[in-house]
Order: structure tokens, then C-alpha cells, then sequence
């Protein structure tokens, strides 16, 4: 399951594949780092095109010859909440293992990543008790029947996350899987595998589920992802990630036509009307752009201010942003952990250069934090850039990093023709004390989740998912299970009687 030392001195991780933790097939290994201080926390097996085959393998012979598809609602329910109440048993160790893999600061990780996390296995676990059986409506033609659909598991899921909410995605992929009686073969991200590692952990000690239900390989996502999703054993593919990475599995599944459901990139507007609430404002704007350092799908990282409002707003923000306190994610104070990777700071960094290229004004930010603390880890200021258009593409292009591009507007149907004139589609927010109003925004707001006067909040029981190109397809509640099953139509005629049903017949002199 785990050596206790690599040859480097750090802890080892293997595969998990059919009930047992094995090493890659060729002997590879891969170091994940802390991007914190760039020091390396531990040594993963990566896994071989042969290892995925023998991990998809198992799975397929778990759902096509073992009991689980077959196990009742009621105890894949019961499996469940052991696996939550064995993983909320190690809450405190889970939230540090995530501040450490991810830079995510411990604040997040503690009060809300592993909660919510075990708030959705949970709500799996209460939704799987609905028993499969859906009736329809009797009907008498062409003669009496009775009708009902049937939900059954889909069979063998790929199941492929990012890095940036690695312990809550991997709990709103397992959760959903599992409780329609599904097998999977789960893949997270190199870069931040360690809390998903110990949840297979977790669930291996609990000795629950039959072999092969559950199965995680490892490694870079262009050889092991790939090759997961484009496996013709494979009949599902659920992907977390970017759009561009989510085209390329959309062509991969193609060939065999797998169901494929995809939560991708976002460009999410947070729309401030003018009679909103300042005070809320400003606090719900820097929850939106700088949660996690910008670095998830649904940030908020376009604000569109009444002209009226906008200097006053902006000049709040600027005040809050000095205040913040950007450093190491392991204490409790702080504001803003640093970015994932060098390369990823990189990108951010571009994206920073490029909206001062376009005529774009920074307010704050825009560099790098000073200080020997900072040397070694990934870390960018919190940016606010001002003056920005539409066109420009730190308006329109995901950065993934703790960038704020202000816009403003003059009148409110303009809000949202800007809020909309987007590929994504994924989350809004709106900002006004007039419900009504808020409501009626944001029913024009084409986007799969419009909060008002909050942001990033998700709810176990709701759907979560986007439109355009943020993908398709929803995760959590009823809905996220229904991706998971499929529906079949039966029908039982209760006449027993076949004279007079052919066509012809009605033919035929008597």
C-alpha cells in the first residue's frame, strides 16, 4: 500500500488496482512537490499503458461478473456512510495533506474542502437508497400495459480530475459512480494526488467493496489519461479540467461513442447592480476572485460595475487587497497560498503582461510577493486590472490565477450582453439588495450555476455543470446520479393477446 521510504527518503505510493497496491509495471516513479517551497513530499508509481489495461481489466470483470452492480440500494448505501465516517475519522490529517499537495491554504482545506467533500458521499449514499424502479403512466394503447423505466449502472467509468479540488472532486466522482453500482478506474491529477491516494487508502482498509470496484492509476495526463479515456473497455468518462484538454477527450471518446460527461473552463462574471449592498460587495468580490488564489473553474474572475460605482468599489478592493495575507497554506492566517506549479505562475504571468500590452491599468498587484518566505514557492500578488474592455483577453481567456479584470457599464441590459459574450458558460454571480430584480438577471445570465449575493458556495444536493464550452453534463444531487445510470423502457402487456395487433389484420374480411 505504501513503503514507508522511496530511495529518495520521501513516502511511496503505488497503484491500487483489483483490491491490491502495485507497482508500476516498467518500475517508474514520478515526485510530487510542495508549491509552497518547492520541496518534493512524496514519490508515486506511474502507471504503464499495461497497468491501465490491467486496472481497466479489473474493473470489468467487477461489474460484469461480480455482485456490486447487483448489490441493493440500501447497502451500497451503507458502504457509503462507512466511507465517509472513516474518512471524516481523518479530517484533520486529509485537510493537511491537501494545504501540503495543492498550496491550498489550511483555512479552506479544514472548515470547508473535506466537509464538503464528506457532505456529498453522504448525499450519494442517501440518494443511492432510491430504488431504481421509476413508474410510468398506465396506458390502454394499442392494449393495456404496464410501463416503468429502470435505471442500471453504466458499467466501467474513467473517471480523470485536476489538481486544484482534488479531495472534494474525488468525492463528487466516487460518490455518484458507486451508489448506482458502477466500477471505476480513477485517475487525479500528478500534481496534487495525495488526498485522493488516501482516500483509496481509506477505503481499502474498510475492506467493503469486492475487488475491482474501485481502481487508481497515476501519472502525466497526455500518457495515462489519455489512454484511459480513449480505452474501448471503457464506458464512461468523466473529466474535470480545462476545455482545450476537454476537446481532445471528447475525439478520444468518439470511437466507441462512450458517455462522456465534462466539467471545464470558466470566464464567470460577478455582476454588481446598482442599488447593491457595498459592505457585501466588496467582501463577496474578493471571496469570488482570490478563493484559492483564482485557481478554480467558477472563480469570479470578471466584475461588472455600474460606472456610478465603480471608482468607490474599486478604490474598497484595493484597500481589503493590501490587507490580505499571502503565504505559507499550512498557516491558519492565511489569505492566499501560492499557484500549483512554476508553470502555471508562468501562464498567470503572461496573462498579467498581456492585459498591460492591451491597455489594461493594474490597480494592485501584478508581481511577485517579496521576501525569502516567497523564494522557492509559486506565488503571484492578487491583481486587479482596471480600464478593461470586452475584447481584450484578460476579459474573455481563463487564467486560472488571482486576476481580476474590472469592466464597467452603463446600463444594466449592457451587464448582460458583457456577462454573456463568453465560450463558457459555467457560473455568475449577481449583487443587488432587489431579489426580484437579482432573480430576473439572473434568469438571463446563460450560465449552469447564478448565485446572488454570494459566490463559490455549492450545495451537495444541486446540480453543478456549465454550458457552451464549460462543458455538459451535471455533477452532485439527483442530477449528478442520473449521469450514471441508464434508462430503460419497459413495458409488459398485461392482455396477453395478440389477435387483432397486426396491421393487416384490420385487413382481413371477417
Amino acid at each position: 500500500m505504501r513503503h514507508e521510504h522511496s530511495p529518495e527518503g520521501l513516502p511511496h505510493y503505488d497503484l491500487y488496482i483489483d483490491g491490491d497496491w502495485q507497482p508500476a509495471s516498467n518500475g517508474q516513479t514520478f515526485t510530487v512537490f510542495d508549491p509552497a517551497n518547492g520541496q518534493p513530499l512524496a514519490t508515486c508509481a506511474s502507471a504503464t499503458h499495461a497497468d491501465v489495461d490491467r486496472a481497466i481489466a479489473a474493473a470489468r470483470a467487477a461489474f460484469d461478473q461480480g455482485p456490486w452492480p447487483h448489490t441493493s440500494p440500501a447497502r451500497r448505501a451503507e458502504i457509503l456512510h462507512a466511507i465517509a465516517d472513516a474518512l471524516e475519522a481523518r479530517n484533520f490529517e486529509l485537510a493537511e495533506i491537501e494545504s501540503r499537495d495543492a498550496g491550498v491554504p489550511l483555512r479552506k482545506t479544514t472548515y470547508n474542502d473535506i466537509t464538503l467533500g464528506l457532505e456529498i458521499l453522504r448525499g450519494c449514499a442517501e440518494m443511492a437508497r432510491k430504488h431504481p424502479y421509476e413508474p410510468l403512466p398506465w396506458t390502454d394503447l394499442p392494449s393495456v400495459s404496464w410501463n416503468f423505466v429502470w435505471r442500471e449502472p453504466i458499467g466501467v467509468c474513467a473517471q480523470i480530475i485536476p489538481w486544484n479540488y482534488a479531495f472534494c472532486m474525488a468525492a463528487w466522482k466516487l460518490g455518484p459512480a458507486l451508489a448506482t453500482g458502477n466500477t471505476v478506474v480513477f485517475k487525479p491529477s500528478s500534481l496534487a494526488p495525495l488526498s485522493t491516494i488516501a482516500i483509496f487508502q481509506t477505503i481499502h482498509e474498510l475492506n467493503l467493496l469486492p475487488k475491482g470496484v474501485i481502481n487508481l492509476v497515476l501519472g502525466p495526463g497526455g500518457e495515462v489519461g489519455e489512454y484511459l479515456a480513449a480505452h474501448p473497455a471503457v464506458d464512461k468518462v468523466a473529466f474535470t479540467g480545462s476545455t482545450e484538454v476537454g476537446r481532445k477527450i471528447m475525439a478520444l471518446a468518439a470511437p466507441q461513442i462512450k458517455r462522456v460527461t465534462l466539467e471545464l473552463g470558466g470566464k464567470n462574471a460577478m455582476l454588481v447592480l446598482p442599488d447593491a449592498d457595498l459592505d457585501l460587495v466588496i467582501d463577496g468580490v474578493l471571496w469570488g476572485a482570490f478563493y484559492h488564489s483564482g485557481q478554480l473553474c467558477e472563480a469570479g474572475s470578471r466584475l461588472l460595475l455600474p460606472r456610478s460605482l465603480h471608482d468607490t468599489v474599486v478604490e474598497r478592493l484595493v484597500e481589503r487587497v493590501r490587507g490580505m495575507k499571502i503565504g505559507d497554506p499550512m498557516d491558519l492566517e492565511t489569505d492566499l497560498g501560492p499557484l500549483i506549479s512554476e508553470r502555471q505562475r508562468e501562464k498567470v504571468e503572461r496573462y498579467i503582461a498581456i492585459g498591460r500590452e492591451e491597455g489594461a491599468t493594474v490597480a494592485i498587484g501584478g508581481g511577485r510577493p517579496l521576501g525569502e518566505a516567497f523564494a522557492n514557492g509559486h506565488y503571484v500578488e492578487p491583481t486587479i486590472f482596471t480600464g478593461v474592455r470586452p475584447e481584450m483577453r484578460i476579459a474573455r481567456e481563463e487564467i486560472f490565477g488571482p486576476v481580476l479584470a474590472v469592466l464597467a457599464y452603463d446600463e444594466i441590459g449592457e451587464a448582460i450582453r458583457i456577462a454573456n459574450d463568453s465560450i463558457y458558460g459555467l457560473a455568475a454571480s449577481v449583487w443587488s439588495r432587489d431579489l426580484q430584480q437579482a432573480l430576473a438577471v439572473a434568469q438571463r445570465i446563460r450560465a449552469g450555476t447564478v448565485w446572488i449575493n454570494e459566490h463559490h458556495v455549492l450545495n451537495p444536493r444541486a446540480p453543478f455543470g456549465g454550458y457552451r464550452q464549460s462543458g455538459f453534463g451535471r455533477e452532485m444531487g439527483q442530477y449528478g446520479l442520473d449521469e450514471y445510470t441508464e434508462v430503460k423502457h419497459i413495458h409488459v402487456d398485461l392482455m396477453q393477446r395478440r389477435q387483432g395487433r397486426l396491421w393487416w389484420d384490420t385487413l382481413l374480411p371477417e
